[in-house]
Parts: structure tokens; sequence; C-alpha cells
């Protein structure tokens, strides 16, 4: 079984690199922009196209995702002194050997994705939501008070 390493930092808090990593890499737009890169010609692509190519991204989340990206080290970018300014991000060598675990994971999805949406049915068939079930005891106390 899998274990995460821990580490104190600078504060004496416990610091967890695996958690660190997630968070980072498990919010909403990280993997769809590695995605998007991945595909692109030579695993480069302008802020422009990389916002066409995910769907819903607001301009402020893209760049702060990149910023992001940019700082762990997965991708970089490259400002050409042109005008209007042309700005590229491309994966580095750390960016690109993380496609190998985000394209398993990828895989995994597209071969289960089937099987959760059907659990996701059966189990939302046999669970009232919380905020649902109050809402019957409430009408139920409502009608039977009339």
């Amino acid at each position: 079984m899998m274990k995460p390493h821990t580490d104190k930092t600078h504060a004496g808090r416990t610091r967890c690199p695996l958690q660190e990593l997630l968070t980072r890499l498990g919010d909403k737009w990280s993997l769809l922009i590695l995605c998007t890169l991945s595909n692109a010609p030579n695993n480069c692509a302008r802020f422009s196209e990389l916002k066409r190519g995910i769907n819903g991204i607001s301009q402020r989340m893209l760049t702060a995702t990149l910023r992001n990206l940019e700082r762990d080290g997965i991708l970089t970018r490259v400002v050409f002194p042109v005008i209007p300014p042309r700005v590229e991000y491309s994966l580095t060598p750390l960016g690109k050997n993380l496609l190998q675990p985000v394209e398993s994971l990828v895989g995994w999805v597209e071969q289960h994705w089937e099987t959760i949406e059907k659990s996701r049915s059966v189990y939302d068939a046999t669970h009232t939501p919380p905020a649902m079930a109050k809402e019957i005891i409430v009408q139920t106390r409502f009608s039977a008070s009339r």
C-alpha cells in the first residue's frame, strides 16, 4: 500500500508533497491544460489557443492556473517581443514526464465512465440528498398540520 511521505516545514507543520501536488493537479483546470498542451504541435500553444481549447475556462482562471503550473516547473512561458505581444506556453521535460500518468488516468476514465454513470444513477435513485430530505420533512409536516 502506498503511504504518503511527509516532512516538516519551516513553521514546524507537517507537509505532504503528494497532497500538495494533488491539490494543484486536482483542481478544475490543470489537467485540462496539460491535455490541451499534449495535443498541441510540439506541446506548445498560445494563450488564445488554450482558452479556445478548454471549454468554460475564464481568462482570469486560465492565467492563474498557467502561473501555478509554471511555478511548479510543469510548463514554461515565453514572451516574444512583437506587437501585439505573443505568448506561448509549452510543457517542460517535467511536464512531458507527467503526461504518462495523466494519460493513464484519462484512459481509466474513458474505460470506466459508463460504469461510473450507472453507479451514480443507482445511488441517486436510492438515496435522497439531505437538502431534499429536509424539504420533504417540512412539506410533510405542513401537509399534516392542515
